[in-house]
C-alpha cells in the first residue's frame, strides 16, 4: 500500500491518521515535491494529495479513501454504526474539508509561502468570523462527550490538524469560551496517531524552505476560491491570476484501471 502525502496538507494527515489508526502498512510518498508531481500525476490527473494506491486499486480524494479503508478494512471503523452519529460525522468531515480548510489554508499563504504582499485588509477578520461559528458548533456538540459523534471518528480526525493550527494561524479559540473544545484537543493531542501527526507537521514547517516544494505561485481549488470571493477578495483574487501567481489542479477524469 502506497500514499501519496504531505505533512503539509490537512487532507493527508487525515488519511495517514486513519491508516495509523487502523493499523495498517503503508509506503508513504511525499506527492508536492516537485521531484514527485511526476509520479503523482500518473495516478491523479488533478496532481493533488492524498493518493491511496492499494495494490491494482487506486484512490483519491481523501473522503473517498476513508470511505474505502472502512469498507476493505473494517476494523477498528471510524464512520459509526449508528446513523445518526454516522450522518453527524459525515457533516464534520465535510465542514473540515470543505469550510475550514478553506479559512486555515488561504490565511497560511502569508505565513508559509513566498509572497511579496501584505494579506488582503479585512481577510483575517473573515477568517476569525467563520471559525468563531465552528468553534460555538463544536462547542455545542461536545458537551457531555469525550469525541464530537460520541467515540472517535472521522469527524475527530479531520478536524484535529485544522483545529490544532488555530494558534499559528491566529484564529484560536478561547479557552474560557469553549471549555468542552479546549477537553477535546487535549484528548486529541495525546492520542498516538495525534502525537504523531502533530510532530510530522512540525519538523515539515520547520524545514519548509528546505523542502522542493512550489512556494512563489499557489495551487488553487474550488471551496479556498468560493470562501476568497464569497468573502469580496475577488479584486485581489483576479490580480494573482493576471500576474501569473496562479496553479490549476487538472481535470477529475478518473485514471485507467
Amino acid at each position: 500500500m502506497k500514499l501519496y502525502d504531505s505533512a503539509f496538507s490537512p487532507f493527508a494527515r487525515k488519511v495517514r491518521m486513519v491508516l495509523e489508526h487502523k493499523g495498517l502498512q503503508f509506503e508513504a510518498v511525499d506527492g508536492l515535491l516537485k521531484s514527485s508531481h511526476h509520479a503523482l500525476q500518473a495516478v491523479n490527473g488533478r496532481v493533488e494529495v492524498p493518493v491511496l494506491v492499494d495494490g491494482d486499486i487506486t484512490v483519491v480524494n481523501s473522503a473517498d479513501i476513508v470511505a474505502y479503508l472502512d469498507y476493505r478494512y473494517p476494523e477498528k471503523p471510524v464512520y459509526p454504526a449508528d446513523p445518526a452519529a454516522r450522518v453527524q460525522a459525515r457533516a464534520w468531515e465535510r465542514t473540515a474539508d470543505m469550510l475550514i480548510d478553506a479559512v486555515l489554508v488561504n490565511l497560511s499563504y502569508w505565513k508559509l509561502l513566498d509572497r511579496h504582499d501584505a494579506m488582503p485588509m479585512g481577510l483575517l477578520e473573515k477568517a476569525r468570523t467563520d471559525m468563531g461559528l465552528v468553534y460555538a458548533a463544536l462547542e455545542r456538540d461536545l458537551a457531555g462527550k469525550e469525541f464530537v459523534c460520541g467515540e472517535l471518528s472521522i469527524a475527530d480526525i479531520a478536524l484535529f490538524p485544522h483545529i490544532a493550527s488555530g494558534r499559528f494561524m491566529e484564529v484560536e479559540f478561547s479557552k474560557e469560551t469553549h471549555p468542552n473544545l479546549a477537553r477535546w484537543l487535549n484528548t486529541m493531542r495525546r492520542l498516538p496517531i495525534c502525537v504523531g501527526d502533530q510532530q510530522r507537521a512540525r519538523d515539515y514547517i520547520a524545514a519548509i524552505k528546505q523542502h522542493d516544494l512550489e512556494r512563489k505561485r499557489i495551487f488553487w481549488r474550488g471551496d479556498r476560491i468560493e470562501w476568497m470571493l464569497s468573502h469580496g477578495f475577488h479584486d485581489w483574487f483576479l490580480k494573482e491570476i493576471a500576474e501569473d501567481r496562479v496553479l490549476w489542479p487538472g481535470p477529475a477524469v478518473p485514471m485507467g484501471r
